[in-house]
């Protein structure tokens, strides 16, 4: 029983960082159609953005509750702004184009951002101070429970029902669904798509900086080339769950991370990857369009 709540609680953990970069992608491309394969390395530049911050601080003696928050702060606001750059640049003049030049663009602007990232803080692999949260545990049935998973369980369901309730019971989340929809009717009732298009670029970045943040926080290290592997798994949880789907990228990210502890747990950690993907290909042999996908029409 100790084991199977310690992975309960680790998968949690791990699925809701999942889950928060898998609504950026499922977000771009429920509105633009387009794999923002960049966005991966979005989130791990908000991690070394945060990280300046707290090295920087710690040096000069400052820690604590209020410089955590601010790192997270000013890592929201660099990585939204840097998505809506992203946007403009390698995303805006590419909309009338062909999907692949949109995807080759794609790819362009994360190799780009993985080698900035390599050039601005070196090769090496980066540690968080320590410190940063309470050391605080808690023992329960034999697993070991920390502050630190605590409260990025519950961050990460606060902000995932905060995005559902925006989006679902706001006049502008209504916008975005119109948008997601059909671009054309949208701008006949009125709407901007090109404003929808840009809050979409700063919400999901914003919120993958967290993520990239709760990363670094929780594996306490941060590379150059982590936007790759986390922009993946969250790639893959935002297909489990249904690719432009916002529910489902929460349901998938967390269900990852979860078949991820268990496999680890129960296997080996070196078969985790090959048992967590050899499940998704089963789900998606049984459900193509994800768990909460909607099989949608084509026409001719």
């Amino acid at each position: 029983m100790g084991t199977f709540i310690q992975q309960v609680v680790n998968g949690l953990t791990v699925g809701g960082i999942y889950a928060l970069i898998a609504l950026g992608y499922t977000m771009v491309y429920g509105v633009m159609r387009l794999i923002n394969f960049a966005h991966g390395d979005l989130c791990i530049l908000g991690a070394f953005v945060g990280l300046s911050l707290l090295t920087g601080a710690a040096g000069s003696g400052h820690t604590g509750a209020a410089l955590l928050l601010l790192a997270f702060v000013v890592s929201i606001i660099a990585i939204a702004v840097a998505g809506v750059v992203l946007e403009r640049i390698a995303y805006r003049p590419l909309r009338k184009a062909d999907r692949l030049a949109a995807v080759v663009s794609a790819l362009g602007a994360s190799l780009m951002i993985e080698n900035g990232i390599m050039l601005v803080w070196g090769p090496q692999v980066h540690v968080f101070p320590a410190g940063l949260l309470p050391a605080t545990t808690w023992h329960f049935a034999g697993a070991t429970i920390s502050f630190v998973q605590v409260m990025i369980i519950l961050a990460s369901l606060v902000l995932m029902a905060a995005l559902y309730a925006f989006v679902n019971h706001t006049r502008f989340g209504t916008a975005i669904r119109a948008a997601a929809i059909d671009q054309d009717a949208a701008r006949l009732m009125g709407i901007n798509v090109n404003r929808v298009i840009t809050s979409v670029f700063i919400i999901g970045p914003g919120l993958g900086a967290i993520g990239g943040l709760f990363i670094g926080i929780y594996y306490r290290e941060a590379y150059f080339t982590m936007g790759w592997t986390y922009g993946l798994y969250a790639f893959i949880a935002a297909i489990l769950g249904g690719i432009g789907n916002i529910p489902g990228a929460m349901l998938g990210g967390v269900l990852l991370g979860l078949f991820n502890a268990f496999a680890a747990g129960y296997v080996s950690s070196s078969w985790q990857d090959a048992i967590t993907f050899g499940l998704l290909i089963a789900i998606l042999l049984v459900r193509p369009s994800g768990l909460l996908g909607e099989r949608v029409a084509e026409k001719v």
